[in-house]
Parts: structure tokens; C-alpha cells; sequence
């Protein structure tokens, strides 16, 4: 049943349930819902009935400042629903036997605390008045009771072996029901629901620049000044891309979404029409950007002048305070600093998405790639941005300052934000 107002045995009960969860694996490195998840237990059980309020929360909870505005911040929102997909699959993984059921019920942020329904005593522990004390009778039903023991228990035994057999006839020979089954961190599933959602799947289209030359006498890119078309070499690619594509290969496996790679230079405005679309790389290098709608707020441009003339960079449109106007990796060798942009736009058909996972080196693409398959820096991301209550990312532009070491992105944060019109 439902809390309203909580016994004392009933309270001590539905606390020692919060602190079961608090230490759950399911919990285990989330500090903030933990701290989320006290909060609402203490308040729904001190206040039985009185609503919450997201300023409330974010205040009391989350340290936001006195001029906290739902209407622009939507961390109580993002954290509750985390934390409802958290409970979910507590009780789906590690409680599936605890007695007490905590839920989180949309629309609110008071919590339900049930008993589950106490399951039926087994023979042995029921009292003996509850047995037929009749001694002739007790002999016959004892006989019988023997008899239907064994029968039933030779049909369970049938009837498992044929369960498992059915189990493992059906099973997919590529595993998908194993990938269907594993647990996926709330972020990762809220991030990218536009393009796992559906069932088409996104396709992801990874630069691979323009060259000519040999690789054994030396290759440079391609310029329409001085080449002929003919001479193009279109299948190299950078080692950050490979590595990019494996990681999303991963989420969406996770995701039980497949996912179809195509190369740049054989994209078409056919597929920006009819597909969600996944763009890894630069327009430096991924040139079918160039031919379409693309960020707004931040934009890679070569530089014209300077010491770092023709060098690649992500030029900040509008800079705010604090930010600066022009994101220049390092210009030592090797690569110490890189920077790059995660951007979520309208395609050409309104109807579908556009995901850019770029930086101006190679390096920096695998950053932005790493950056929005991983939960911790998903939850991290997904706290400063925009979701609607239905749960839908809307579009944004972000620029991160990538640390390298010996050519591996080690650290990555944000360093410009923009949440775009829808």
C-alpha cells in the first residue's frame, strides 16, 4: 500500500530501504541521486501529501543559488529522472526479493514506499493445527500427499528441461537478447533516444580527407588550384576516427540499435534527406559538411593570418564573458591540447537529427566521441543542458578543451555552451 502517514515500524522500515539502495552497485558512485534520494525519502515521510517544488530541490539539494529558475535549469528534472531509471533497475537487477518497493511517480517528486505482498508459507512452516489431525486420515492424506510430491515433482523437472531447451532454441545466434538484457546508464539512453529510438538506423559518416601523392613518397592534401580530380586518394583517415567509431558502435550495441557507417566521400544529399545522421570529423577533413546546414555558435575556420596561419580552429560566433573568441590547439609537437565541438541540430528534413563530433585534429574527434559515450561526462553534460519532460535532448552546441598525453585524450571539459532553438 501506499505511505500517507508512516508507523513507527513502518518509517524505521522504509529508511533501512533507502539505505539498502544508497548502497546498492546500482547506486554506487552516484553522490548526487544518494543525496537526491535522502532528501525525498526524509520529506515524503516527515510531510505525507505536501508537494515538492523543483526550487526547493535544486536549493536545498543541489546548492543552486537564490535566483535558481526552473524555467532555465533543468537539473531537479534531469536527476529525478535519473534517478526513477535507478530505482528501476535496482529492483530489476539486485531487488528483486526486498520487501519494501520505493518508486519515484512521474509528475511528482514525493516518493511511494509498498510492502510486496508476503508470499504463501511453504508446508513445513505452517502450525500443526493447521494439518488434518484425524489419524486415519492423516495416514491416507500423508500416503497421498507422498505420491503427489513425486509425481510433481518428475513434471517440474519435464517441464524446466523443456523450458531450457525452448530458451536456448531461440536464442539469436549474434547474442542480441544478451545486449537487449544489459543494464544501460540513464544518461546514455536520454542522450541519444533520437537516434536509437526509431527503427531506422543512423548512419555515421566519417571524414576521410582528400590526398594526393603515395604514402611511400608523401602525401599532402588535395588542392583544386594545383590537382586533377583524378588524382584524389579518398581512403585515409585519421587513427581518431577509428577508435570513434568503435565507441559508438559499443553504445548502440548496448542500446540494442544498429548503426550503418559510410565514408565521406560517398555521401549524398539523398541520405541527409532520409536519415538521422552521425558526423565524426571536420569539415576540415569530412567534406560533406561543408554542403550542409551546420552549427551556428561555433564554427571551424582556418586561420587567415598570425604565426598560426592556415591552422585549423572553432571560432566562437557570439563570445560571452569570459570565454574566448578563437579555440587554437597547441601548436607543439606532439600534441598537448586540442579542442572540439559536440553539436545537435535539425537535418535538412526537420523530421531528423544531425549529431557533429568533430575537433580540429583527429585526436580531439575521438575526445568528442568519448565524451558522449561515457555516463560520467554524459551526466555531467546532460545537467547543463535543456530536456523536455518527455525526456527529449534538445539541440545544443558545446565546445570542450581536450588534454592530451602521448597522443590520447586523457582529460576533457566544457568550456562554451549554447542551447539553440529547437
Amino acid at each position: 500500500m501506499s505511505v500517507t502517514k508512516a508507523h513507527l515500524t513502518d518509517r524505521d522500515q522504509y529508511f533501512g530501504q533507502i539505505e539498502r539502495l544508497v548502497s546498492s552497485h546500482t547506486l554506487h558512485g552516484s553522490e548526487s541521486l544518494c543525496r537526491l534520494l535522502r532528501y525525498l525519502a526524509e520529506r515524503s515521510l516527515d510531510h505525507p501529501g505536501v508537494a515538492l517544488k523543483e526550487y526547493q530541490i535544486a536549493t536545498e539539494v543541489f546548492g543552486r543559488s537564490s535566483d535558481f529558475d526552473p524555467q532555465l535549469d533543468s537539473t531537479v528534472r534531469v536527476q529525478a529522472g535519473r534517478l526513477r531509471l535507478k530505482l528501476a533497475e535496482y529492483y530489476a537487477s539486485e531487488g528483486p526479493e526486498d520487501p519494501v518497493l520505493v518508486e519515484l511517480p512521474k509528475g511528482t517528486y514525493l516518493l511511494s514506499f509498498h510492502h510486496r505482498a508476503s508470499p504463501v508459507p511453504r508446508l513445513e512452516e505452517r502450525t500443526l493445527y493447521e494439518i488434518p489431525q484425524t489419524k486415519g486420515l492423516e495416514r491416507r492424506v500423508s500416503s497421498r500427499w507422498a505420491a503427489a510430491v513425486i509425481a510433481l515433482a518428475i513434471l517440474l523437472v519435464a517441464t524446466v528441461a523443456l523450458m531450457i531447451g525452448m530458451v536456448i532454441g531461440r536464442a539469436p545466434a549474434d547474442g542480441t537478447a544478451a545486449a537487449a538484457n544489459r543494464a544501460v546508464p540513464s544518461p546514455i539512453r536520454v542522450f541519444w533516444n533520437r537516434f536509437a529510438s526509431g527503427s531506422d538506423e543512423p548512419w555515421v559518416i566519417f571524414s576521410n580527407g582528400a590526398f594526393v601523392g603515395r604514402p611511400e613518397t608523401g602525401m599532402r592534401y588535395f588542392s583544386p588550384a594545383r590537382d586533377s580530380k583524378d588524382s584524389i586518394l579518398d581512403h585515409y583517415t585519421g587513427v581518431g576516427e577509428v577508435l570513434a567509431i568503435h565507441e559508438l558502435d559499443g553504445v548502440f550495441s548496448r542500446l540494442d540499435h544498429r548503426i550503418r557507417v559510410k565514408r565521406g566521400s560517398l555521401f549524398s544529399l539523398d541520405d541527409a534527406q532520409n536519415n538521422d545522421l552521425i558526423f565524426v570529423g571536420s569539415p576540415a577533413e569530412n567534406l560533406s559538411l561543408r554542403e550542409l546546414p551546420s552549427t551556428q555558435e561555433f564554427v571551424f575556420q582556418r586561420l587567415k593570418s598570425g604565426e598560426r596561419k592556415g591552422d585549423l580552429a572553432i571560432m566562437n560566433v557570439h563570445p560571452q564573458a569570459g570565454e574566448q573568441k578563437t579555440f587554437l590547439g597547441s601548436s607543439a609537437r606532439p600534441l598537448v591540447e586540442d579542442y572540439a565541438l559536440i553539436g545537435l541540430i535539425r537535418g535538412l528534413n526537420p523530421a531528423r537529427s544531425v549529431m557533429i563530433l568533430a575537433g580540429t585534429t583527429t585526436i580531439g574527434t575521438e575526445a568528442a566521441v568519448e565524451y558522449v559515450c561515457h555516463q560520467d561526462t554524459l551526466e555531467e553534460l546532460l545537467l547543463r543542458l535543456s530536456v523536455s519532460s518527455s525526456g527529449e535532448l534538445r539541440p545544443f552546441e558545446a565546445v570542450l578543451r581536450v588534454k592530451v598525453t602521448r597522443g590520447v585524450p586523457v582529460e576533457k571539459e566544457i568550456v562554451a555552451l549554447r542551447k539553440t532553438a529547437p
